[in-house]
């Protein structure tokens, strides 16, 4: 009988281990209740809830989402139930269900002090393994990329949040920043522990009748949104690469995967844990398939 091969190593970064390096990315999961009867949390390297901001957002007008060829394109305004719900009830309903996988949250602010605020109350949390800290978002009137793109708001932003935790700080940022290497050096001068790469890119689809009917107005209720899918996969992998060259640092690398090829090119880029975002919105059970096939690499 031949051996069974054994599975690959744990990884070990931010200060603690993960079981493997398959994650569900920020928004493909609220906070873990929407996926607990499809597929078993507990058997993924962690989680990154729904952006957190310290008031309760309703987010966008419907339509949210709009699928084309080469992907999705989602304009859902950072929508959640605010830090006191998230704090009280949430984190507190994941604490209880996952003993392996870990828990990342994601930041969301209209002003440094918002992004400071939901780091300090929810770092003492030992259920939290790191906070993401999200500027980057491109479908938000106010709080979105313009963070990740100013230096000076940017520095700021990590050093206030720096001084409130001693939780692992990863800064999420765009894939069209003129140089991310740059940018990612400035967050990690800053404080920053870690990176996630990469985030949506902007862009709008308009709804197109049939038969010469012409424009009838933009496919998603905000006007634009973020492109994520297959077609972000190069991007990420690309980022990825520049800023772990540029800052050593750890990076969850995001955009596009969908299968084991799909993790090893980030992988081979230099990230250290890969999460999964469109994919597990259009099957919530891709995360889970990717595990087991991860398990049975040896």
């Amino acid at each position: 009988m031949s051996p069974v091969p054994a599975s690959p190593p744990p990884v070990d970064v931010f200060g603690t281990t993960f079981q493997n390096p398959i994650l569900l990315a920020a928004g493909t999961a609220g906070f873990g209740r929407e996926l607990a009867g499809v597929i078993n949390l507990d058997r993924l390297g962690g989680l990154t809830t729904k952006a957190v901001s310290p008031e309760p957002r309703s987010g966008h007008a419907a339509p949210r989402v709009a699928e084309f060829p080469g992907g999705m394109l989602n304009a859902v305004g950072l929508a959640n139930p605010g830090l006191e719900h998230v704090e009280a009830v949430e984190l507190p309903w994941l604490a209880t269900r996952l003993r392996r996988a870990r828990v990342i949250v994601n930041v969301v602010g209209s002003v440094v002090a918002d992004f400071e605020k939901v780091v300090q109350r929810l770092s003492p949390l030992p259920v939290v393994t790191a906070l993401e800290l999200n500027v980057s978002c491109p479908n938000t009137a106010r709080g979105g990329e313009e963070f990740g793109a100013d230096v000076a708001v940017l520095t700021e932003l990590v050093r206030c949040c720096r001084g409130v935790s001693d939780k692992p700080l990863l800064v999420k940022l765009a894939p069209y920043l003129a140089d991310i290497g740059a940018i990612a050096s400035v967050a990690a001068e800053a404080g920053a522990d870690g990176f996630t790469l990469v985030n949506t890119i902007p862009g709008t689809l308009f709804r197109c009748e049939g038969g010469g009917g012409g424009v009838r107005g933009p496919r998603l209720g905000f006007g634009r949104g973020g492109v994520s899918g297959p077609a972000l996969l190069p991007v990420g992998v690309w980022a990825t690469r520049r800023v772990r060259e540029r800052t050593g640092l750890p990076v969850i690398g995001v955009g596009g995967v969908r299968t084991l090829e799909d993790v090893d090119q980030y992988l081979h880029a230099g990230a250290s844990l890969i999460a999964v975002g469109t994919a597990a919105l259009a099957d919530p059970r891709v995360p889970e398939r990717l595990v087991s096939q991860w398990s049975r690499r040896g």
